[in-house]
């Protein structure tokens, strides 16, 4: 007999079917998985969850934040499995480190605006691992790259590493292009990466002296680029042609008259 799917809804009731998946009656899959297997459902979850908030859609937000956490108890049951933690640990660690982190709510500490509870966090947090690893040792290795850079300007900053103001980054930001022009005018392929690198880079901190995320901005322009992308596509179907057999003029015409569209 199926088992039914109303049987309450808790974290308990969803360790148990996670249990069930894996027992010896359960699904040959989800018994074959490794904590390693399912790192790349995790992180795809993640994103899912990201287009999800700004999706809008009735309940996709729901669904995804519903199966992120399913991958999380997933892991969290594979590891209990392994002896490295049980899953009240989990729940425990993270209680009382959410606890230790805001001594202005459960202490006596005082923080009135966010930059305070910032500083606050990030003295915490280094108190509590020890003080002696690197600045950037928190920064984790497996983030996107533009994500990780703005993330290491942020630490780096802590300690003072920043330019003064968003109008220093910008002028870097202009050099950083002077050095990649003449990279591209050498024709000197190594020199290009790096150029190339040290300019994303620049522009990644500029994002955050401009307190804007530039992993936000750029998913921005990849949806905002798509669109338009999407409506050249349809207009040529509705004219019947490829879109490739658009001569140069018509591109561009069609391109500006999508971009007042959308």
């Amino acid at each position: 007999m199926a088992e039914s799917n109303s049987g309450g809804a808790s974290l308990e009731h969803l360790r148990a079917l996670v249990r069930r998946l894996r027992g010896p009656s359960g699904c040959p899959w989800d018994r074959a998985q490794t904590l390693r297997d399912l790192k790349q459902y995790l992180l795809e979850e993640c994103y899912e969850v990201l287009e999800a908030i700004d999706d809008f859609r009735e309940g996709r937000l729901q669904e995804e934040l519903g199966d992120l956490l399913f991958q999380i108890v997933f892991v969290a049951d594979l590891a209990e499995e392994s002896g490295q933690f049980r899953f009240e640990e989990v729940l425990e660690g993270i209680h009382e480190k959410m606890v230790r982190r805001h001594p202005h709510v459960f202490g006596d500490a005082c923080a009135r605006d966010v930059e305070t509870v910032k500083r606050n966090w990030w003295q915490i947090k280094q108190f509590e691992e020890g003080g002696e690893r690197s600045l950037l040792d928190s920064v984790p290795h497996a983030l996107p790259a533009l994500q990780k850079a703005y993330r290491m300007g942020q630490r780096a900053a802590q300690v003072g590493l920043d330019w003064m103001d968003a109008a220093s980054v910008l002028e870097k930001v202009k050099e950083e292009i002077a050095e990649l022009e003449h990279a591209i005018r050498a024709d000197a392929m190594p020199s290009i990466q790096e150029e190339l690198g040290d300019l994303l880079f620049t522009l990644a901190q500029l994002s955050r002296r401009l307190r804007q995320n530039p992993e936000e901005a750029l998913q921005r322009s990849n949806r905002k680029f798509l669109s338009r992308v999407r409506s050249l596509e349809q207009r040529a179907g509705q004219e019947g042609r490829p879109l490739k057999s658009l001569t140069p003029g018509e591109m561009d015409q069609w391109w500006e008259e999508a971009k007042k569209s959308l």
